[in-house]
């Protein structure tokens, strides 16, 4: 990811719950989304991303989602929240 230092600097929802929250709320500025995840959970939340016209950046795995976001296990996927 080139921007692995500005996840941690956002104000970020991990995991696909709070992810699908924050893009149902209208609250989600831009989600990112670990490939080597569960489909039927990417598919769920890039159809909503769509819909709600809200940014997709894909990441090519859950680990390097994880360390991104400045956490020690893997994310299917996160959103950054607006303020």
């Amino acid at each position: 990811m080139s921007n692995d230092k500005g996840l941690q600097d956002a104000h970020v929802k991990i995991g696909s719950k709070q992810t699908m929250r924050m893009v149902e709320l209208g609250r989600a500025e831009e989600v990112y989304v670990a490939e080597d995840a569960d489909p039927r959970l990417t598919s769920k939340i890039i159809a909503l991303c769509n819909q709600r016209n809200v940014k997709v950046t894909l990441v090519d795995t859950m680990t390097n989602l994880g360390k991104a976001c400045g956490i020690e296990v893997g994310a299917a996927m996160a959103a950054i929240v607006r303020q």
